[in-house]
């Protein structure tokens, strides 16, 4: 059976990154590092032949996957509302101090959707489009902690927060799963998790 490949990237900065305040759903567009940094990004992934480019419909994972397929002279062929970060409540728009920890709770944060419910949530886009583009390229472009905690359920493993328009390159077996080829853009080679 035939591996799907994803690159999975991180949108592009924002004001709210260059600042650590926690964005989740909130639309903060790119600034103008991250307009940068989805334009170097096309010197990696033109390496490879794509057959699809989505992303998430936010305005800075959206811009960045523009800017992206611009480089590699496509268009991007949708947005897929599943790829959306990870709603964080009223913690969205608070950097690490008091106020932020005063709505902390048991591994979360008060009216936040959950790790959980955000990796599956996000693997189970992920794999959607495995099976749709079963054998093929996929490039995606969504936001980090989503990545991130689809990437923890996928490949059995806790990694470190991802990296703004890096390439982390991941494959899909129907049967086997996913096994992890690059992340923040260095190659580390996972066993195939379930």
């Amino acid at each position: 059976m035939p591996l799907t490949t994803f690159a999975l990237v991180r949108h592009g900065q924002t004001d709210w990154n260059a600042q650590r305040r926690l964005q989740g759903s909130t639309d903060i567009p790119l600034n103008d590092v991250g307009r940068g940094q989805a334009r170097d990004a096309v010197a990696v992934l033109s390496g490879y032949e794509w057959d699809a480019i989505v992303s998430s419909p936010l305005s800075r994972a959206a811009e960045t996957a523009d800017l992206i397929a611009a480089g590699l002279g496509r268009s991007v062929d949708r947005r897929v509302p599943e790829l959306t970060e990870r709603r964080f409540g009223p913690a969205e728009g608070l950097r690490a101090g008091p106020e932020l920890d005063a709505l902390r709770i048991s591994g979360s944060l008060r009216g936040a959707e959950s790790e959980d419910e955000a990796a599956s949530r996000g693997l189970g886009a992920l794999e959607a489009l495995a099976e749709e583009f079963r054998g093929r390229r996929v490039l995606v472009v969504a936001h980090g902690t989503l990545l991130r905690v689809s990437l923890n359920r996928a490949i059995g493993r806790t990694l470190e927060s991802i990296d703004n328009a890096v390439l982390n390159l991941a494959h899909h077996h129907p049967v086997d799963g996913w096994e992890l080829e690059y992340f923040n853009g260095e190659r580390i080679m996972t066993a195939v998790g379930g």
